[in-house]
């Protein structure tokens, strides 16, 4: 691997934008604030002294939040964007497909576009004639490429971007937030696709929200964070990473909740979840936690709580048989230990509730008592899809737990 060629070499690249912050018409003002220091405008620094390196070969993923600064570096290495320092080094033919139809005219039929496009991305007429056939037959369009585009469905216009592009005959492809077009078979069809190309040692550089695409295509991956390198190299602790990121809930949303219900909970006080395991567990790890809180009056008090999947947002374990239940006032300090042997690739978070004799709410764990866990295993092959993917529906409950102070 280390004898491979560099494709794409991202040297301390840095790009800032002028955003205004006031406007004049008068001459002579805008001069007064040019002697005074006030230049009209701030600095917005997107990237800030990026490096890393692709090698040709690489299925390279970017992640990152939006606004982290990924588009505009994919601009930068597809030379739409100057960098202010630092400099991108590309070896071979790049084809860039950032926005789905840039550069489509409804007017023209789809073989004009598929044409005009291809002579956009720096293909002689020749090469385009070579490359035409696998691109209809891929976008599905032969019957339609002497109509005009304007006449295509939504759907068919975007089958042929993404053909023209993933189709083109570059060295280099780079695709930006595109892996959810078409319909789904469609879809398949591009799963397939990109499997093929992995294969095939051609460089591509992704940039996705989707981590299982990244755990599934890529064999290295960057996550930018507020124009900075976050982390870099093992597609999967990249994705992790990321993802625990992302579940992390602003803390200022949180706090008004919290004192709209405070008033309501008079008497139950510092509910408390410590996840007493790794954050990060394979499916074969138990899970484990501890539960505190004070009562403050002699009345029963029964624990439940669920292991909720993040990104489907529905609970998968849970145990509210409420058979932990207190009569006393005072701490009270439980531990629960389960396992979740059959799912993988998943965020969960752990939600507690305290409830009363009724089954009325006494207390619930606020954002920052609400642990995330990530489960995923890294010793299976990336072509292994149903290893891979995650399991769904229920987990029977298997756990148990142990009292510390009742």
């Amino acid at each position: 691997m280390s004898d491979k060629k560099i494709a794409v070499k991202v040297d301390h690249v840095s790009k800032f934008f002028k955003l205004p912050t006031e406007s004049t018409q008068s001459l002579r003002t805008a001069m007064v604030n040019r002697f005074k220091g006030i230049k009209g405008y701030r600095e917005q620094h997107v990237l800030k002294d990026i490096s890393f390196e692709v090698k040709e070969g690489d299925f390279f993923g970017i992640v990152g939040r939006n606004g982290s600064g990924k588009s505009t570096l994919l601009k930068i290495i597809s030379q739409i964007y100057v960098p202010e320092k630092g400099s991108v080094t590309v070896n071979g033919k790049l084809v860039s497909f950032i926005e789905l139809g840039v550069g489509f005219n409804p007017e023209l039929t789809g073989r004009e576009n598929v044409y005009m496009n291809g002579a956009m991305l720096g293909f002689s007429p020749k090469e385009i004639d070579d490359m035409y056939d696998d691109i209809v037959e891929f976008a599905e369009l032969t019957d339609f490429m002497n109509q005009k585009l304007k006449n295509y469905s939504s759907g068919m216009q975007v089958r042929l971007a993404f053909s023209v592009a993933i189709k083109a005959q570059g060295d280099i492809l780079i695709l930006d937030e595109v892996l959810a077009v078409g319909d789904e078979a469609f879809q398949r069809k591009c799963n397939d696709y990109f499997m093929e190309r992995k294969k095939s040692g051609k460089t591509t550089i992704l940039v996705t929200h989707d981590m299982s695409a990244v755990k599934k295509y890529c064999n290295k991956a960057v996550l930018i964070e507020h124009g900075l390198v976050k982390a870099f190299g093992d597609p999967s602790d990249v994705a992790n990473q990321y993802s625990l990121e992302n579940t992390v809930v602003q803390k200022d949303s949180v706090e008004s909740e919290e004192e709209e219900t405070k008033e309501e909970i008079t008497f139950v006080e510092n509910l408390k979840v410590k996840l007493l395991s790794k954050v990060q567990i394979t499916p074969n790890d138990p899970i484990e936690f501890e539960i505190s809180y004070e009562v403050l009056k002699d009345m029963e008090t029964y624990i439940v709580f669920s292991l909720t999947d993040l990104d489907k947002n529905i609970w998968i374990y849970n145990d509210n048989g409420m058979d932990i239940s207190t009569k006393k006032k005072g701490p009270k300090v439980f531990r629960y230990k389960c396992s979740l042997g059959h799912v993988n690739d998943i965020k969960l978070k752990l939600v507690v509730t305290i409830l009363g004799k009724d089954k009325e709410m006494l207390a619930f764990a606020n954002t920052e008592n609400s642990p995330i866990i990530v489960i995923n295993r890294n010793d299976i092959a990336l072509d292994d899809l149903s290893a891979l993917d995650s399991a769904t529906g229920i987990i029977q409950r298997n756990g148990s737990w142990e009292v510390l102070s009742r």
